[in-house]
């Protein structure tokens, strides 16, 4: 039993006997089933994963898709106010022309009844300072009864051309 020194064989003898006994018990059957059960887990959570890869994936491009479509939409939009704005700007414009120009025409004619008035009214004064005049002139040379006849000459004539 010399050999039984020999370390190196003793290791050896004890290994052998401690892979025997493992056999024996079936703990390699064990490791390799609890292998195959975990390969199975994680091979069914990379499907999952794929699942819910592909899944996003699709959300993505539905959501970019909706994305296009509102920003279009939006664009549309404000192509749209920007018109309205536009046809609002020249409405504005143009009501604005047509009331300066119905001031000025309404100035106009106001500044004409004020010409009217004012050349009315120097008439009117003139014609009071020429009666005035005319009877300052008349009460020194005409006599009592010619200032008659004038007076009833003048009735008859004013009588004659408002009839």
């Amino acid at each position: 039993m010399d050999f039984l020194d020999n370390t190196n064989i003793v290791v050896g003898i004890g290994f052998v006997i401690f892979v025997g006994v493992l056999v024996y018990y079936g703990v390699p059957g064990m490791i390799t089933r609890k292998l195959d059960e975990r390969a199975m887990r994680i091979k069914a959570e990379l499907d999952e994963a794929r699942a819910l890869r592909d899944e996003a994936q699709t959300l993505l491009a539905g959501y970019e898709r909706r994305q296009k479509e509102v920003s279009a939409q939006a664009e549309d939009i404000v192509v749209a106010a920007r018109r309205e704005a536009e046809k609002a700007a020249e409405a504005a414009k143009e009501e604005i022309r047509r009331s300066v120009a119905r001031r000025m025409q309404t100035a106009g004619e106001q500044i004409a009844a004020a010409e009217q008035a004012a050349v009315r009214s120097i008439r009117d004064q003139a014609v009071t300072v020429a009666v005035a005049a005319a009877a300052d002139v008349l009460k020194g040379r005409i006599k009592a009864e010619d200032g008659d006849r004038l007076i009833d000459a003048a009735i008859t004539e004013v009588g004659a051309k408002l009839h």
